[in-house]
């Protein structure tokens, strides 16, 4: 009798099997790339919330780009109009960073992550310090001699920020852009220091909102508004670097993040921005002098 061979009838059923699986595998690629992109790292809701935020901030700043840049060509503005302009590079640097939050939890993306994070921040701590020097220069805030002079405070004290935290990144290693919940005392050091500093930067001009200096700040208290919700901000944000070993100080440090990228740009533009965009000169006045006199500005006249 004859023997049928025993290799045929079983490599039919494999080579379907691997085809399936190779097919199977492809179709979890796309279907994981896709997934990834919103919800790894830090989770759907983290990403969804600063992608959100940040898309329609450009979106609001799309919309009113026409009516924003007649106000400005006739203002001349010279102090607005470069404001303007930096906080819309900030505002897209930061839309970026909002949409390329899974780069954070991908190795090969580590370089372009550090890259994007160091510039990001360093673009809205631009804005920060060229706010508080602003603030800290009074009354003589206008003109292209205060430009220049509260833009060149902010470069060099945002310059020597960038320098510390690229050794910090590239030189020595420290990861200070990946978020996790770490015990790195020299991150996390870095971190307590740098909202150390600050925070005495707004506590200096709350201070001399509330003594006899205020005179020679700018009468606005919408300023000095903005300057206490960053202050208490600060706060938080230095309570939560000191509370990093606990999984509370981790969660409000994250929380504190997200409300900082979502939110710290349309508050600047509501406080500094929007009131220049929307009324006319005369109305400015009145309103100007109406908050000025809410605040005690002029309660030395009638002793």
């Amino acid at each position: 009798m004859s023997t049928l061979p025993q290799s045929t009838p079983l490599e039919i059923p494999i080579a379907l099997e691997s085809d399936s699986s190779a097919a199977n595998t492809n179709l979890n690629s796309n279907d994981h790339g896709a997934y990834f992109w919103v919800s790894n790292c830090h989770g759907i809701w983290h990403n969804f919330a600063l992608i959100l935020s940040s898309a329609l901030f450009i979106i609001y700043l799309v919309i009113q780009a026409k009516k924003s840049y007649k106000k400005l060509w006739v203002g001349r503005a010279h102090v607005v109009n470069w404001y303007y302009g930096i906080v819309w590079l900030v505002s897209l640097l930061n839309f970026a960073w909002c949409c390329l939050q899974t780069w954070e939890c991908t190795p090969g993306k580590t370089l372009a992550w550090n890259l994007l994070s160091l510039f990001t921040t360093s673009g809205l701590l631009f804005l920060e310090v060229s706010l508080i020097a602003f603030l800290l220069q009074g009354n003589n805030t206008s003109g292209l001699e205060a430009l220049t002079r509260t833009f060149a405070i902010s470069a060099i004290l945002v310059g020597f920020d960038i320098i510390l935290k690229g050794i910090y990144v590239f030189g020595l290693g420290i990861p200070l852009f990946i978020e996790n919940a770490d015990d790195n005392r020299m991150k996390w050091g870095l971190w307590m220091v740098h909202k150390l500093v600050i925070i005495v930067a707004y506590g200096v001009v709350l201070f001399m909102y509330h003594s006899k200096w205020r005179e020679r700040l700018p009468a606005r208290p919408a300023y000095y508004k903005y300057v206490t919700v960053m202050c208490t901000l600060y706060v938080l944000a230095l309570f939560a670097c000191i509370l990093m070993r606990t999984g509370f100080g981790f969660w409000l440090y994250d929380t504190i993040n997200i409300c900082y990228h979502a939110l710290y740009l349309p508050f600047i533009y509501v406080t500094f921005l929007a009131d220049f965009f929307q009324e006319d000169d005369m109305n400015m006045e009145s309103i100007y002098y109406s908050e000025m006199k809410d605040a005690g500005f002029f309660d030395s006249d009638w002793e």
